[in-house]
């Protein structure tokens, strides 16, 4: 890195402490011997979880292993004076409940919604003059039609209606998130009032296929086949085809190709942000900052949250009941009830005594598909990336484009095909898919003044190599170039203005953020670990065969995302089994 380079980028530097720490300081901030409930992990969802038992008055702890909140939705300055979400980067899932019982706002939560939300660039062949063409999507429906009919007029009248179909399965699907799953088990096994309370959770099922009607059969293939036969049926160009498909296989080891990739495409397309359905934006300070809201509020009713304290061992009692946990450090921490934000894997096989786990739960947990496509990619640049197909204006300033969603590698469905078919056999894509988002274009806080702070969610990258090969520096590094070759491809003069670069291959996310595989929703989100079989069948009300011992982070229903809705329906479950006891 030049010199001169170097001094357009020094260290901004903060020495205000996050609300969470204040207001749990204020509050008494001691470590007790005992709690109400104790939360493993503060992912967002377990501080959801904590947030929303201490509000009901039950006297909760966070332990969190790492120095930082967050979990996958964290903010770490990794380069002096450049602040990234090193992991998650959007938000778009966050349960309006949630936004609003919480008090975000009040708590310091700021969002930039994204207008337009997708971007994506074409590589086309001509004279060095021409500007390739571009498809740019947002909320405005006339400017969408006038975008997409460059490839397709037939797609551009296709458009609207294609909206309103998958808006109108959104609205029925939405209900389903916010409370656990249908509890067969109480309908075949429980008591007479067991299964009255269980005919409730029916009511969102049944509301969901009364809100489809006729149509049922239809949403149906949705949700089963592959994602590309859903949008051969309703457009013909391949760039809006590829460019929807990427939220069908984003975070997926899956291709257009594979049956049930739709449910995907769906899971990216329901969020709704400031009353605006399928909004996406960035947080203002990073993604960390919505953890430390929620920690906020959950703090100034009294919650103690700690981090850099490792839960070792969840304690069971001799009749086979939890009693608390075991940290690190040898400390025990009794509770009445333990919810664990970490992945299914972690919570049962490593931190769950297994002689109270029964044989088969144990099997199956290790059996979950955990299989990662995503290496994420974060870049502190000096300059503001310049398309061919969009160039920069004179004063270099920040255009529509740059806050998007941008889709490189995207022009067309084989291409994300192919990417799929090298990473099968043990090779990270030779043309990755590659999602670039530039949040410093609306949030100039996260880097020093005229640069920026850019991630990159590429795939496919294998978990393990073919060849015997490892992820080592070399790798790594390799795939990295490989990316910003394909980059410079679409932005001229690219790779001269990169300051820095973090690369976290699956085993990375892995190791810094116990994501299972590499995996950021916990496990895959295909149909056969969806709804009634998430984690397991029989186990998707967030209790486990231990009595007292919950699960409440992503590989919970309703999965992956930041949502929250995992730990808000966990702790309501909670609550409602502290007062049977």
């Amino acid at each position: 890195m030049a010199a001169s380079r170097r001094g357009l980028c020094r260290a901004l530097h903060s020495s205000s402490s996050p609300a969470w720490k204040r207001a749990q300081s204020g509050a008494g901030g001691r470590l007790k011997s005992e709690y109400d409930a104790v939360v493993i992990g503060a992912g967002h969802n377990g501080l959801v979880a904590a947030a929303y038992l201490q509000r009901l008055g039950v006297n909760t702890v966070v332990f969190e292993r790492r120095h930082v909140i967050g979990g996958a939705a964290v903010t770490e300055e990794i380069f002096p004076g450049f602040k990234f979400s090193r992991a998650s980067y959007l938000l778009s899932l966050l349960r309006p409940q949630i936004y609003t019982d919480l008090e975000l706002k009040k708590h310091g939560l700021k969002l930039h919604l994204r207008n337009p939300y997708s971007f994506t660039p074409m590589l086309e062949e001509g004279t060095v003059s021409k500007v390739p063409r571009s498809l740019l999507l947002g909320t405005d429906m006339a400017e969408n039609q006038k975008q997409i009919s460059q490839f397709s007029q037939k797609d551009a009248q296709a458009f609207p209606r294609y909206e309103e179909f998958m808006k109108r399965l959104v609205l029925a699907i939405d209900p389903l998130l916010d409370a656990a799953p249908v509890d067969i088990a109480a309908f075949q096994h429980g008591s007479l009032s067991q299964r009255f309370r269980a005919l409730s959770t029916l009511r969102p099922l049944l509301k969901a296929g009364w809100t489809l009607g006729a149509q049922l059969p239809e949403y149906y293939q949705i949700l089963t086949a592959p994602i590309s036969k859903v949008l051969d049926h309703w457009f013909e160009s391949e760039p809006l085809k590829a460019t929807l498909a990427t939220d069908a296989v984003i975070g997926a080891m899956t291709s257009p190709h594979t049956p049930g990739s739709g449910y995907v495409l769906l899971h990216h397309v329901m969020g709704s942000l400031e009353g605006m359905q399928g909004a996406w934006c960035y947080v203002q300070g990073g993604m960390g900052a919505l953890s430390d809201a929620i920690a906020s509020s959950a703090a100034t009713h009294g919650a103690s949250i700690f981090t850099e304290k490792t839960v070792a061992e969840v304690q069971v009692n001799s009749e086979g009941r939890v009693q608390g946990v075991i940290l690190q450090d040898g400390q025990e921490v009794r509770s009445r009830v333990v919810l664990s934000c970490a992945s299914p894997q972690v919570t049962f096989l490593e931190l769950t005594p297994q002689e109270w786990l029964p044989g088969t739960f144990v099997k199956r947990i290790s059996q979950l598909d955990t299989q990662s496509p995503v290496t994420k990619i974060n870049v502190a640049v000096d300059r503001l990336p310049n398309f061919r197909a969009a160039p920069n204006d004179p004063r270099d300033q920040p255009q529509p484009h740059h806050q998007c969603s941008i889709h490189l590698n995207c022009e067309d469905t084989m291409i994300l095909h192919q990417a799929f078919e090298d990473a099968k056999g043990g090779l990270p894509s030779q043309r990755p898919m590659i999602e670039l988002c530039i949040p410093s274009s609306l949030d100039p806080t996260l880097a020093p003044p005229g640069c920026h702070v850019l991630s990159l969610f590429t795939q496919y990258t294998p978990y393990t190599l073919a060849g015997g090969k490892i992820w080592d520096e070399q790798e790594k590094n390799a795939y990295a170039d490989k990316v910003f070759d394909c980059i410079e491809a679409y932005v001229p003069g690219f790779k001269s203005s990169v300051l820095a670069r973090d690369i976290l291959t699956p085993q990375d996310l892995e190791r810094i953020f116990r994501l299972p595989g590499g995996n950021i929703f916990h496990g895959a989100m295909s149909l056969d670990q969806l709804y009634f079989a998430r984690p397991l069948p029989q186990h998707s009300d967030y209790r486990c065969p231990i009595q007292g011992l919950y699960l409440c982070g992503s590989g919970a229903h309703p999965g992956g995302g930041v949502m929250g809705a995992a730990g808000r329906n966990a702790a309501l479950i909670v609550f409602r089994d502290l007062k049977s006891m």
